[in-house]
């Protein structure tokens, strides 16, 4: 093929366990910049877990992504593309965060998404705890003009994360995607939720998300029902912006055990990636992987899966270039 998009080392020259260790060994921003390249996807860190509820040190995610992506390959074999080839990578380094705040965290990491790239430029974010949806997805609806409808949006997760509040706290991990609707940034009515299990709090918890008219696609459900009601989902959606925000914990924790609020049952590894395949063809502007937390891993399995799904989503968008 012709040259790259993305300059990447050639791993058979220069081996993949030295140099710093970038998304995917992708160029830095500022070097990708300093050649004059347009960015098409900006991979960005945010090392942030104030939001939790459970156990705490995801912070750390973004590191241990990064570290289990210098594997990463480029040629994707089910959508016959080069990604790095089609699409210009780099990464941006990590958002500045405040530990002792999550509101002004997340308005901080709006405003520096917001900086990063040009207007076109896209945002991979890597968390950090599922409070950081609410930063990923308003960054991306001002990049698209801030559209009256909102955003659309495609979400796994074992849980829903549309309560009011925990612990008379309005922002956490559980409550982002009430906020965003709430402000107009995200359409409910054009938002799937896919792989939500376990046992719930209450029957409550299932209210919200049904008067609003998200779509929900339980594991069980999928598991009956197979990709049709996510591609009913998604020829409603049709082609409107679609954020698509990813909670590793919506994978068994057999094949991703490193994760604050594990779920059992989820999907396997396999099936994460088959399904998110399935979804070539949306229009993606902005994605987030989040919930990665190292201490919790084993050999690296959780952060080295993360690396992947970051991978394919933005397969997704090469796929359609």
């Amino acid at each position: 093929m012709s040259e790259r998009k993305t300059a990447i080392p050639d791993s058979r020259v220069q081996p993949r366990f030295g140099g710093i260790a970038t998304f995917g060994r992708y160029p830095r921003i500022e070097d990708a910049k300093a050649e004059g390249k347009a960015i098409d996807w900006a991979i960005i860190g945010a090392p942030y877990d104030g939001g939790v509820t459970f156990r705490p040190g995801t912070r750390f995610g973004p590191r241990a992504i990064r570290e289990q992506s210098q594997y990463l390959k480029h040629y994707s074999m089910e959508h016959a593309v080069d990604v790095p080839g089609v699409l210009s990578l780099a990464d941006a380094g990590d958002a500045p965060v405040k530990p002792y705040s999550v509101k002004e965290t997340l308005d901080g990491v709006v405003d520096h998404l917001r900086g990063i790239g040009d207007q076109a430029s896209k945002i991979m974010l890597l968390g950090g705890d599922h409070s950081l949806v609410y930063a990923g997805m308003k960054a991306a609806w001002i990049r698209q003009g801030q559209p009256t409808g909102g955003l659309a949006c495609v979400h796994f997760d074992s849980h829903m994360d549309t309560l009011d509040s925990v612990w008379g706290e309005k922002w956490n991990h559980a409550t982002p995607f009430r906020r965003l609707i709430e402000e107009g940034i995200l359409n409910p009515k054009k938002m799937v939720s896919i792989g939500i299990k376990g046992p719930l709090n209450t029957e409550d918890d299932l209210e919200y998300a049904q008067e609003q008219g998200i779509e929900l696609v339980p594991h069980t459900r999928w598991e009956a029902e197979g990709f049709a009601p996510i591609q009913s989902a998604l020829d409603r959606i049709g082609a409107d912006p679609v954020y698509l925000s990813y909670d590793i914990d919506c994978v068994d924790p057999v094949y991703a055990p490193g994760t604050g609020t594990p779920c059992v049952g989820g999907f396997t590894s396999a099936e994460a990636l088959d399904l998110l395949r399935g979804l070539k063809g949306i229009n993606l502007v902005g994605a987030d992987v989040v919930e990665v937390l190292p201490d919790r891993d084993v050999a690296g399995n959780t952060a080295l899966l993360a690396a992947h799904i970051a991978f394919e989503i933005m397969a997704l968008d090469a796929a359609t270039r």
